[in-house]
């Protein structure tokens, strides 16, 4: 919002002497942030003064052009009083009339300086202005003619064109839609100063009777208030008197005709969109109701728009002639040949207008402020302050009668404790205090019976007032955040950082350790991204929670995998050149808990610990996931030879060294599942229930994404996994004993994983087994079909002495035979 500070001292008496700083310091503190100050002429320097064209020769060129040498009275201004000689390409002045320019040595806008040069065969001393050049408007067409009486040769014309005028401009909230007017600021101004407000809304309006144009509302609860007024005889030829045209411009609006003009500035003064119709274009009365299935409508953009059954209309005879509260029809459109104007201000329902703007994305002055909330009792005084402009200015004749349908919205009383404010802010806040304060915002406050409480009727204007807390906020604001006491909040009693926290910490710095970069991605899915990964219909994967508000129709759960948003950030990585990535991600991820939608409570105190429980029942089950995608090469081709791609192993080989690293006594097995290929996926299971899989991502998955061939990708539940760690991890015993080293070679069906085999083979070594580590598998004649040879390396030692050969064998025969007697195995 942008507002010239003389239209704010129209209506707040300023105390003398404030700044524009002043000014903006003190609204900024009360909550209407300061984006920057304005002035048309901050680039402008150097005279800039009236002249009155003296001569005006037009002289034909070669190229085609014509020009005009000019000769203008400047009077004193260029120190001689003799008229300056200007060469000007514009044509659409005449001699004796009055223009802008600019002499030698000034600077205009964009750091254009002004000397005296030869051009078309003439020294040009100066330059005759356009507004563009100004930097006033975007019409560059021609040169400003200033009325006959704005002065004389040689004034300066800063003040004349309101180029040395600031003009604030402020950030306002969407729930502040009363300050997207003058009136709003002014308001703020004045509570600001503690000073008297103008309110430009007062005014003695006639008498409803229905006699100005038929109106029929068909659906009062999106339009509670309609007002509507006539003009005839207005003269369409009259241009925008000066002052409505500045400030419309620097309101950052085009100045378009004068009709549209008075609205447009009466919207910005008072904060109510008005629209104005071609009365002899509307085909008899004016209606309000929601669109019909198969409507159209074509708006003032030129664009034809098929109408929801969701949308307010406005309609006469013909059908809709307007998309209610946004935009007009073109049919009714004033143009240069209108003469009755019919004067539309309706209040309309905040909801119904941001859905409508949303849904044909369609943005106006007039949306923004009706899709936040304006004030109902302004229909009335706006469209009666857009004839009294037609009137003035356009020389029209207020027809009599005066339409209003409807009333506006009663606001229900909020009862308040008087002390609220003090409890809540810190701040020494008395019940006075706090009276005078929502007195000053415009509330209507009166005792309750209770000792203590007021009940406080927000004013109309203020439609995000609703609870005791809101007023708390309006209180607070106006005493100033600034006296909110700085309290250093307590040391909290803990020690540290929790067992999961410590755990989760555990997890990230393995997998750094591993080679892997974190990232974080949105966690949102929809149908074709369960498409791209292979996951069959009917998976709980596809069970998603739906957002209410997603930012995208076409993800509009939230997910149940991290691996969507690891594969897309892969494949990002390999799309911009990288030839190898390792990433992962740790979050939550959602399955609906179908306990029916949460219930809503009020913020009058804390909800109960069965309000509470509710409240969780309805939550949906939110674990803790960790994600791992791999690509390309694992290991770099160099001078040392060729590398190594990612295969299912790195996956696998994530999984166990972060299972050690967490302690976690987990089992591996194979298994199937989405997106993992079929036969190169391995289950991580403790106690039979499952915490995570890795593997080879499936080809088809590969390709959907664009990731190199065999990518692999570990999906780890944490929470699962984090109750399966001790609470108090043994660490390693150190010994400076040698090791014994034994190989052994086991022949097993392929049936058998590795897993099972080392899981037996540790548990008939006993206590003196160091490590146990794969290092060749084997399959061939020599094995037979079917099966295959796994090649174990076996260290043993012990803490206290050197292994004897005998304790050595005893315990790889004892592996051996734990390893027969569970997975049949053979040693070769």
């Amino acid at each position: 919002m942008r507002a010239p500070v003389s239209w704010i001292k129209e209506h707040v008496d300023l105390p003398a002497g404030v700044s524009t700083a002043a000014l903006t310091d003190r609204l900024t503190a009360l909550g209407l942030k300061l984006e920057g100050i304005h002035s048309a002429g901050a680039g402008i320097e150097g005279p800039l003064v009236i002249g009155r064209v003296l001569t005006k020769e037009p002289e034909p060129q070669k190229n085609g052009k014509v020009i005009n040498w000019c000769t203008v009275d400047v009077g004193d201004a260029n120190g001689t009083g003799e008229p300056q000689g200007i060469v000007c390409g514009a044509h659409n002045f005449g001699p004796g009339d009055l223009v802008v320019v600019v002499l030698p040595g000034g600077v205009l806008p964009g750091g254009f300086a002004i000397s005296a040069r030869k051009t078309y065969g003439h020294v040009s001393a100066g330059m005759i202005c356009s507004a563009a050049e100004l930097g006033l408007s975007g019409d560059g067409e021609g040169i400003i003619v200033l009325p006959s009486d704005a002065g004389a040769p040689g004034d300066d014309v800063f003040d004349l064109l309101g180029l040395s005028e600031e003009v604030i401009e402020f950030e306002i909230n969407p729930d502040r839609a009363y300050a997207l007017s003058l009136r709003g600021v002014a308001r703020e101004a004045a509570l600001g100063f503690g000073v008297p407000f103008h309110d430009p809304a007062q005014r003695v309006l006639p008498k409803p009777d229905g006699a100005a144009w038929p109106v029929t509302v068909a659906d009062p609860a999106g339009c509670p208030v309609f007002a509507a007024r006539l003009v005839s005889g207005f003269d369409p030829t009259r241009p925008t008197p000066e002052v409505i045209r500045r400030r419309i411009e620097q309101a950052g609006m085009r100045s378009i005709s004068l009709a549209v003009d008075i609205t447009n500035y009466v919207m910005l003064e008072l904060g109510q969109p008005i629209h104005g119709y071609d009365a002899d274009k509307v085909a008899g009365g004016l209606g309000v109701r929601r669109a019909l299935p198969g409507e159209h409508l074509t708006t003032l953009d030129g664009t034809d728009r098929e109408l929801s059954v969701e949308d307010l209309v406005i309609t006469d005879d013909s059908g809709p002639i307007g998309l209610a509260g946004v935009m007009g029809g073109l049919t009714t459109e004033m143009s240069e040949t209108t003469t009755r104007i019919l004067v539309e201000a309706a209040h309309w329902d905040a909801t119904s207008m941001f859905r409508t703007g949303r849904r044909h994305r369609l943005t106006s002055e007039a949306g923004k402020r009706n899709e936040r909330g304006v004030d109902p009792l302004l229909p009335g005084v706006a469209a009666d302050r857009v004839v009294e402009l037609l009137v003035e200015h356009g020389g029209a004749v207020a027809e009599p009668g005066y339409t209003l349908v409807g009333t506006a919205p009663q606001r229900p009383a909020i009862r308040l404790q008087t002390d609220l404010p003090a409890r809540i802010s810190g701040i020494d806040i008395s019940a006075m205090s706090t009276v005078e304060h929502l007195r000053s915002i415009g509330a209507t406050v009166s005792e309750h019976a209770s000792a203590g409480t007021v009940e406080v009727v927000p004013p109309s204007w203020r439609p995000d007032l609703n609870d005791p807390y809101d007023l708390v906020e309006e209180v607070v604001r106006i005493v100033g955040y600034d006296q909110v006491p700085s309290v250093l909040p307590r040391r909290a009693t803990g020690r540290g950082l929790t067992r999961t926290q410590r755990l989760r910490r555990r997890v990230g710095r393995t997998l750094a350790g591993a080679g892997c970069v974190e990232v974080v991605s949105f966690p949102f899915v929809g149908p074709a991204t369960f498409d791209k990964l292979g996951v069959p219909e009917g998976d709980p994967l596809r069970n998603t929670v739906l957002l209410a508000n997603p930012l995208s129709s076409e993800e509009p759960g939230y997910t149940t995998t991290l691996l969507p948003g690891l594969l897309e950030a892969a494949a990002r990585n390999v799309s911009r050149g990288a030839s190898r990535v390792a990433l992962f991600e740790t979050g939550t991820v959602a399955f609906p808990a179908d306990n029916g939608p949460a219930p809503i409570y009020g913020v009058h105190g804390r909800p109960s610990a069965s309000e509470i429980d509710k409240l969780f029942e309805a939550l949906p089950v939110q674990p803790q996931h960790l994600a791992v995608v791999m690509g390309g090469e694992r290991e770099q081709s160099g001078w040392w030879g060729e590398g190594r791609a990612v295969g299912w192993e790195d996956a696998v080989a994530v999984l166990r060294r972060l299972a050690d690293e967490l302690g976690a006594p987990i089992r591996l097995s194979t298994g199937t599942r989405a997106p993992w290929h079929p036969g190169r996926c391995a289950v991580a299971t403790v106690d039979e229930v499952v915490v995570g899989y890795a593997g080879e991502l499936h080809p088809q998955v590969c390709t959907s994404y664009g990731l190199p061939k065999r990518s692999a990708a570990v999906e780890v539940d944490l929470d699962a996994l984090f109750a399966a760690v001790p609470d108090v991890v043994a660490g390693p015993v150190f010994s400076t004993m040698p090791v014994a080293k034994e190989d052994v070679a086991l022949v097993v069906p392929d049936s058998v994983t590795v897993a099972e085999v080392e899981e037996a083979l540790r548990e008939g070594a006993g206590d003196l087994l160091e490590s146990v580590r794969l290092f060749d598998v084997y399959a061939g004649e020599q094995i037979g079909e079917g099966h295959k040879s796994l090649a174990f390396a076996l260290r043993f030692r012990a803490p206290d002495r050197t292994l004897t050969e005998v304790e050595t064998g005893a315990a790889r025969d004892a592996a051996v035979a734990a390893a027969a007697a569970r997975t049949g195995a053979v040693q070769r």
